[in-house]
């Protein structure tokens, strides 16, 4: 046997509850977390914490916003899989983690990637290989309960999720991390043993066709919202008006983006929402602005680096940070997590990640204006 192997867990980032597709709906983008290891098996343990070290290099390598710490940045990825692959895989697999990382900025569904390249790594690490990507779903969702998130990061493409209901066994279980995955007041007791498997099932996915003529314009402004305040601001109860008023159009959304040549009016229509962007503008602004200048008949004749431009003024304009830095990006739907094998390497123990756009994906940069 070969005394290090080294693969590349490639996972694309995702936009998630597309148009009025809350929870529902995602989409892989074709910008990618890779993270590249190299295992030592002559080396069989060490001193470090799940003989894991992790460095951080790239873009804001010295700022401490990343967490060095092996058992944290585990519990990122997924405790299920990451640290119980690292105690309990045979020995020959047992091995220490370099780990050079670089976040430049949130980019769209990142934390998703990180929780599929996570539950891959332990998969592949722990020679877990009887584990399909069906299976590796339902851990995914133990510390990511938004399929729509992972779902895209893990199969790739257009995808539309659903979670299935769980049975009163599973409901009855109060261990970290289920209470990810089960409702209140079930999960989040601290009962010191390992994590549990998840239930069998926990979420589905089917792929819808994407139309080939369009591609997704990402903006990215220099500000953070939480997910917590982002889920926070929406309602509890909805009217009928508004649930049928979604309800109709996401009934519309996957027909009006796999049709090829596409309607760009049936577009606009389908990706009308009250369920969660009307709340939300509150927490970005000029979202609202932003939002009814897409209407097609303002755009007819614009290219996208002025569409992209657009938003960005506007985006500018209604913050209170007048310099306030944005970049854009022209992304296309991206396949899934894959496992790419690569040349070992003797005595060499690397963890590498890092978001990488596809080759054929243009970058723009913009200077603050």
């Amino acid at each position: 046997m070969a005394q290090s192997e080294t693969f590349t867990i490639r996972t694309p980032c995702s936009s998630a509850n597309i148009g009025p597709g809350f929870d529902v709906i995602g989409l892989a983008l074709s910008i990618y977390l890779e993270l590249t290891v190299t295992i030592d098996r002559s080396k069989t343990s060490s001193e470090l914490p799940l003989n894991c070290r992790i460095t951080y290099e790239g873009e804001g390598e010295n700022s401490g916003d990343i967490s060095l710490d092996p058992p944290r940045t585990s519990s990122l990825a997924s405790p299920s899989t990451f640290s119980g692959a690292m105690a309990n895989a045979p020995s020959p697999s047992k091995h220490m983690f370099t780990s050079r990382t670089q976040f430049p900025r949130p980019w769209p569904g990142s934390s998703g990637a990180a929780v599929v390249a996570g539950v891959m790594l332990g998969k592949e690490v722990g020679s877990l290989h009887h584990l399909d990507n069906d299976r590796l779903f339902d851990f995914c969702l133990m510390i990511e309960r938004h399929p729509d998130n992972v779902g895209a990061a893990l199969f790739g493409g257009f995808v539309g999720t659903y979670l299935k209901p769980l049975s009163p066994e599973d409901v009855a279980r109060v261990e970290i991390p289920l209470s990810e995955v089960l409702p209140e007041p079930a999960g989040g007791v601290d009962t010191g043993k390992s994590p549990p498997e998840p239930p069998f099932g926990i979420g589905h996915r089917i792929n819808f066709p994407w139309a080939k003529e369009i591609k997704a314009i990402a903006i990215i402004p220099d500000f953070v919202v939480a997910t917590h305040d982002a889920r926070s601001v929406l309602p509890k109860d909805y009217s009928r008006a508004d649930v049928t008023f979604n309800l109709q159009r996401i009934a519309l959304l996957p027909v009006a983006l796999g049709q090829s040549p596409p309607d760009p009016e049936l577009i606009y229509l389908a990706m009308q929402d009250k369920i969660h962007q009307p709340y939300r503008s509150t927490l970005i602004p000029g979202l609202g602005e932003i939002v009814s200048s897409m209407s097609p008949p303002r755009n007819r004749d614009s290219s996208v680096a002025e569409i992209a431009n657009k938003i960005i003024a506007i985006l500018k304009k209604s913050n209170p940070k007048p310099d306030l830095a944005c970049q854009w990006r022209i992304l296309e739907p991206a396949n899934g997590t894959e496992v790419i094998s690569t040349p070992s390497c003797n005595n060499v123990v690397i963890f590498h990640i890092r978001p990488k756009p596809a080759e054929n994906t243009r970058s723009r940069p913009l200077s603050p204006s």
